[in-house]
This record gives structure tokens, C-alpha cells and sequence, in this order.
């Protein structure tokens, strides 16, 4: 399996589909939830199908095992931390409006790079519907911030998304607009085509290929074996 979910996005509530063991469903999601802590590849996949945990359907259990089979072929990639790293600190934040098909709600995908190395990233559904693709970017990014004049379609979004504009006068923070080829938080928001997805996690500078390195146990918690997980992914 080369990529953790195809496009276009095909998950939804799936309501007249047929229910599956809600708690095997919330192992296989905690253990690919820690499995996150050091491959963010997985990140999008892993929280979208977080989302149906209440009343997961089959469709939802496929899309977790194709995550599983994409682990399986992929075990020795990993996050190299090298010792000579710098220490400039750049973030990349997008969004993808209207994305989820059960409430129309944005994801805001983020990450940080630490001497071009990263360090922190994440993938969370925003708590309010955007309205506008604007709104979205707003609420992902703060981009408002670097704009003194307060736009009457801006009025409505809530004042938490306009604190950087303080960091920014203060000379804490630069912001700069990213093409969309050049953005590497597009990972965190959608499901994206192998050669895409492939960019983007080779552009990431320290996820790459630990060779020769012992295989790490996809199953430390949960009450799930390694062999156990290695058959959901068959």
C-alpha cells in the first residue's frame, strides 16, 4: 500500500452500512493514535477515522486496515533528528474547507520545523463551520493577524484567531503566504494522490528511511500483539 488513504475522500457517517465491534474499532484507532508520536504520515488518515468511533461501519474498518496494510510496507521510515541541526523555527499551516461530508466542518492541518527538522505537527477539525474559504485559512493560520484592517467578513470570526497580530507587531513572528505546491501541511488536511503524498513527506527533512534499525512494535498498548495488528493489516 503506498499511501495510508486514497483520494478523493470517501468517508462519511455511513449510516446505512453495517456496524462493526466498537471496542476491536477503538483498539485498532488508540494504537494507531500512539503510532502518530513518531510517523506523521499517518496523521490525517489516523484522526479522520478517530471521527467514527461512537458507531464505526465497515467502510470505516477498511479504511483503518489500509492504514495498517500502508504500515506494514513502510516500517523502516522514520524520524531522523541529526546532531548538528540549527535551530530556526518555521511552521506551515493549512486548511481544507468544508471537508467533512457530515457537518462541513474545516480540518486545519500544522507543523513545525525546528532547524529544518520536525518537531510538531497535527491534524484537528475546526469546532465551527467556515463560511468561506477566507474564515478557514483565518482560523488555521491567524493570517488575519498580518492585516490591520478588520474586514467586515472577518468581524464575525472570534477573537482568539487575532492574537498573533500582537507577536507580529512585536517582531516575534513573520508571516508569508506558501503556493500551494510549497505547502507542506497539505499533508495533514486530505488524502492526497502517492506522488503528492510522497513529496510532501520527503520535503518534511527528517522523516526518511532508519535502515538497519529494529523494527519497532506497532502495538505497545491496547492490549493488541504485534502479530495481532500484523493480521489487520492482511
Amino acid at each position: 500500500m503506498k499511501t495510508p488513504m486514497a483520494p478523493p475522500l470517501k468517508i462519511h457517517a455511513d449510516s446505512t452500512g453495517k456496524s462493526v465491534d466498537i471496542m476491536n474499532y477503538r483498539g485498532m484507532i488508540g494504537s494507531l493514535l500512539y503510532h502518530t508520536a513518531s510517523r506523521p504520515d499517518i496523521m490525517y488518515a489516523t484522526c479522520l477515522c478517530a471521527r467514527y468511533q461512537a458507531n464505526p461501519k465497515e467502510s470505516h474498518l477498511a479504511a483503518v486496515k489500509r492504514i495498517f496494510r500502508y504500515l506494514k510496507g513502510t516500517m523502516n521510515l522514520g524520524l531522523w533528528y541529526p546532531k548538528d541541526s540549527g535551530f530556526d523555527l518555521i511552521g506551515y499551516s493549512d486548511s481544507n474547507f468544508a471537508g467533512s461530508k457530515v457537518d462541513r466542518k474545516s480540518t486545519t492541518g500544522s507543523c513545525q520545523l525546528l532547524g529544518g527538522n520536525l518537531v510538531s505537527w497535527s491534524s484537528k477539525k475546526q469546532n465551527s463551520v467556515s463560511t468561506s474559504t477566507a474564515e478557514a485559512e483565518y482560523v488555521a493560520a491567524g493570517i488575519i493577524a498580518n492585516n490591520p484592517m478588520l474586514h467586515s467578513r472577518s468581524k464575525h470570526i472570534d477573537i482568539r484567531y487575532h492574537f498573533i497580530r500582537d507577536h507580529i507587531s512585536k517582531g516575534d513572528i513573520e508571516l508569508h503566504f506558501i503556493p500551494t505546491d510549497l505547502q507542506l501541511a497539505d499533508l495533514f488536511t486530505k488524502p492526497l494522490d502517492e506522488a503528492r503524498f510522497n513529496f510532501l513527506v520527503g520535503s518534511l527533512g527528517n522523516v526518511c528511511q532508519l535502515m538497519g534499525r529494529p523494527q519497532p512494535d506497532i502495538s505497545p498498548f491496547y492490549g493488541y500483539s504485534t502479530s495481532q495488528l500484523r493480521t489487520f493489516a492482511s
